[in-house]
């Protein structure tokens, strides 16, 4: 079971048929049971056992994962590469040891470029909070689909492109998607680049893994994975020097909170605030009395039924939907929780661009994102150049595609990512990146 706070208790639901068992054992100090989230079995894999090991990224236990969108190639390897599901330690953001799950894909294409095979650390967008909806058992189920809950693998297409170029990609759930013993800390900045981090340290130990320690690393992510690859670069000089941070694409990155709340509120996916507050109120006691005090029954409510949905469920139900009808003032949300100094502080210390990135970044922002506000994402290429970082700004101007429809969040995703691959791929070749940072003033 989850070590939860009431407002956060699992749903547990039926199991459906047709559910694939786990392959591997339960091991010493891990729970031998599977949990059963939205109608889903999740494998005994994802169980954390009690006792961690010491070092941030050292691997807990592997397992095959056969890869749900594969093609067998004509020397008989599969396509696009051969992947292990995978366990890790990491650190959390109170500082407390944490497993984490993801996915190593050894590419079956072969790197061209200058040095050994690199690796590329991806950080998914956002999935939901169930842990059926984690992105490495997305990759061995593309499309979840029962009667209770809904999940698309769609950062197949980035992890594919990515594979196509001869790196290795490892992917991480974050923490608490996918592992069992707690809530997914969506959008929390130490949780997150914690995890992208330790997962690229974990890649070296995967049993056939042919990277090397000389390979040359690149993070990946947009939308909440934009969030983590940007907090990740802000972090590897203090938290892992030793991984060997060759550059970084950060799209549509969630970097101040306080503005994505506003963004959300109402929108498409207002799931996602839901998330956020969830998570936040699991890492600290003090948010938790906070939304006690001001999230009214029918918010409860709703706040319980989203943490275990994944995006496609919390599209369907919650679509739309005003903040205002879950608070006891009437207020929204959004406004709320800036309005008290305490969780005020919570979303400050959530701030990404207070810290100078490592390497060269390349920052993607849709000038109409109205999800994940454009505004806040380039006022994170004003903070990172102002400290004096290789940043690469683009804005990606579209036209409007129908206000808070996730569309003007989506659209970019999908344009900027050929570009994105190849800068990304440069870097790892060892390609230098000229900083647009004189120009950023006259970028919209």
């Amino acid at each position: 079971m989850r070590r939860t706070g009431s407002l956060m208790r699992r749903v547990l639901a039926v199991s459906s048929a047709g559910v694939l068992a786990a392959t591997v054992q339960a091991g010493p100090g891990q729970a031998a049971t599977s949990e059963v989230s939205r109608g889903v079995t999740i494998p005994v894999f994802y169980n954390p056992p009690s006792a961690l090991p010491a070092a941030n990224g050292a691997l807990i236990r592997t397992e095959a994962l056969p890869l749900g969108l594969s093609l067998p190639g004509l020397d008989g390897r599969p396509l696009p590469g051969k992947a292990t599901r995978l366990m890790y330690k990491s650190t959390d953001s109170n500082g407390k040891p944490v497993a984490v799950t993801g996915a190593y894909i050894e590419p079956t294409a072969a790197w061209k470029g200058h040095g050994p095979r690199p690796l590329v650390a991806l950080a998914s967008g956002t999935m939901g909070q169930g842990d059926q909806c984690a992105p490495s058992y997305a990759l061995q189920h593309p499309l979840t689909l029962t009667g209770d809950t809904m999940s698309v693998s769609y950062e197949d297409l980035s992890i594919y492109r990515l594979l196509s170029t001869g790196a290795a990609v490892v992917v991480t759930d974050y923490v608490g998607l996918g592992a069992t013993d707690r809530l997914h800390t969506y959008v929390n900045r130490l949780d997150e680049g914690h995890a992208l981090l330790d997962a690229a340290r974990a890649a070296h130990a995967v049993p056939g893994a042919s990277i090397t320690a000389r390979s040359k690393v690149g993070l990946y992510g947009y939308s909440q994975g934009g969030g983590a690859s940007a907090s990740a670069a802000e972090l590897q000089p203090s938290y892992a020097p030793d991984v060997h941070l060759a550059g970084t694409y950060a799209g549509a990155p969630p970097a101040d909170l306080t503005a994505v709340m506003k963004g959300i509120d109402g929108s498409a996916l207002v799931g996602a605030l839901g998330w956020s507050i969830n998570g936040f109120a699991q890492s600290d006691p003090a948010l938790r009395r906070i939304v006690d005090a001001n999230i009214n029954a029918t918010g409860k409510a709703a706040l319980k039924d989203i943490s275990t949905m994944c995006v496609g469920d919390a599209l369907l139900k919650y679509g739309f939907t005003s903040s205002t009808k879950w608070s006891v003032s009437g207020k929204p949300i959004a406004e709320i929780l800036p309005s008290i100094p305490a969780a005020q502080a919570v979303l400050d210390k959530q701030r990404i661009g207070t810290l100078k990135p490592a390497g060269p970044v390349r920052l993607a922002t849709g000038v109409k994102d109205d999800i994940v506000p454009h505004a806040q994402a380039r006022r994170l290429a004003v903070d990172w150049c102002r400290r004096g970082g290789n940043v690469g700004y683009v804005p990606v101007d579209l036209p409007n595609l129908g206000d808070k429809t996730l569309l003007n969040h989506f659209a970019p995703l999908l344009l900027d990512q050929p570009t994105a691959v190849t800068w990304l791929t440069d870097r790892l070749n060892g390609k230098p990146s000229p900083s647009t940072c004189k120009t950023l003033p006259s970028q919209p």
